[in-house]
């Protein structure tokens, strides 16, 4: 997982909205965070994996904008932005290389055994004639 520099990160904070009575009206918990993707301290490689997946979030200017808003406290929308900003990161699939492989010989053996036992299993469930 990747770690983001506290540095990169843009905090602003407003006013949650939905129910909550007067403690909505007076107090700015919701926080919102941007971050600046295209001069992040980030690889290139990861960058345009990130750009690709996520171009419709992302601004004309590189910022992404995360708005989290869930909790009572400011301190813990702050952190729950973090997390989810990382969990983009970390849903970044890198394609891994396969590497084509055959069975073993034993494995072969252990298969061809194994149909034979159901093979033997299904003929006795067949009918018994008195021609034989």
């Amino acid at each position: 997982m990747i770690k983001i520099k506290e540095s990169e990160l843009h905090f602003s904070f407003v006013r949650s909205s939905g129910p909550g009575g007067q403690h909505v009206n007076k107090v700015s918990t919701a926080v919102q965070l941007k971050y600046n993707i295209s001069k992040s301290d980030i690889s290139n490689d990861l960058k345009q994996r990130f750009i690709k997946k996520y171009e419709k979030r992302i601004s004309k200017n590189g910022f992404i904008t995360i708005l989290a808003q869930s909790f009572k406290s400011q301190k813990k929308n702050r952190e729950d932005a973090i997390k989810r900003l990382e969990k983009l990161f970390s849903d970044i699939k890198i394609d891994a290389i396969r590497i084509p492989t055959k069975p073993s010989r034993s494995s072969k053996v252990k298969r061809i055994e194994n149909k034979k036992r159901r093979s033997q299993i299904k003929k006795r469930r067949m009918k018994v004639s008195l021609d034989d």
